[in-house]
């Protein structure tokens, strides 16, 4: 990597920070690669001797103070204009309209993903109970002299059993899955509005 490519990269990745900490970051580590070709070094190699850009942006970024960080922030939100102003309430029948369908959207792939869930957990309880419900039977038609009948429900009962176990461990599995997803969308959709 050269000393552009690697100044320009460390820019990228501190493009957050205040404008006057990335150009004195930049600035202190362009000097020191200059400082490493000075003493022979080729340019590639005083770059790598450096760092890799990721590495040196988070400890920058791990030392910056937090309210400088805010004030960053805060100077960079914008105010909105008279033309903006109208442009919102005059369009406000159609967002609203629009994000009360995309909200009830969500909220119905939402509740239809944990509904398998429940779903899921419903079809493990049925298959669990009806173990015990078909070998009490089952023994009670074996000594009652029945064993085609009690030998099948035995069997039915150890059946349920195994397909229980399995229906089990698919419930939790679907669980875990539903709650990183619901994680992961509530994220994405933060983000969208924290941008």
């Amino acid at each position: 990597m050269t000393k552009a490519e690697f100044l320009s990269s460390l820019q990228i990745k501190l493009c957050g920070l205040p404008s006057d900490e990335v150009r004195e970051h930049v600035t202190f580590y362009g000097e020191m690669i200059d400082d490493r070709v000075e003493e022979g070094l080729s340019e590639e190699a005083a770059v790598s001797a450096i760092g890799s850009v990721d590495m040196i942006a988070s400890q920058i970024i791990r030392q910056l103070p937090l309210g400088a960080k805010e004030k960053e922030k805060e100077s960079k939100k914008r105010r909105l204009g008279a033309k903006n102003t109208v442009l919102i309430i005059l369009g406000s029948p159609l967002w609203i309209s629009l994000a009360a369908a995309a909200l009830a959207i969500l909220i119905s792939l939402y509740a239809c993903l944990w509904s398998i869930v429940v779903s899921a957990f419903a079809i493990f309880v049925s298959v669990a109970l009806s173990a015990p419900l078909a070998l009490v039977p089952g023994i009670v038609n074996l000594a009652c002299g029945e064993a085609l009948l009690g030998s099948t429900l035995i069997s039915s009962a150890l059946v349920f059993s195994g397909v229980a176990i399995f229906a089990f461990f698919g419930s939790v599995y679907a669980a875990k899955y539903a709650a990183k997803l619901s994680a992961a969308s509530f994220i994405g959709i933060k983000r969208l509005f924290t941008k």
